[in-house]
């Protein structure tokens, strides 16, 4: 079994919904992925609360934000587990960016 580890980034553009942002898609990490996300940026047009869930427990709940300023919700990295869900809630209807940075390790069979 080969481990394969491949730095990414992925950013979300939510420009007018509060429902739950899937930043890894709808197929959450595959069972054979962990993923370590090093950084979480946010930038806002209001004043929104950001929830970040993971495996549907709230791990960063912001204060609201300053409109138009971005700003970096981790203050350490944060383990995503294969099979897991992780989302991004917004509080408001307000438009607001997310990027994450973040390390996927994959485990892969070879033969």
């Amino acid at each position: 079994m080969a481990v394969v580890n491949q730095y990414k980034f992925v950013g979300v553009d939510n420009s007018t919904t509060g429902s739950a942002l899937t930043p890894f898609g709808l197929s959450v990490p595959a069972v054979n992925e962990t993923i370590v996300i090093k950084s979480i940026l946010v930038t806002a047009a209001g004043t929104p609360v950001v929830t970040i869930t993971n495996n549907s427990i709230t791990a960063i709940k912001s204060t609201a934000l300053t409109a138009n300023v971005t700003t970096e919700l981790l203050t350490q990295p944060l383990i995503v587990e294969g099979g897991k869900t992780f989302t991004v809630q917004s509080s408001t209807t307000d438009s607001f960016d997310v990027a994450i940075s973040y390390l996927n390790i994959k485990k892969e069979v070879t033969t």
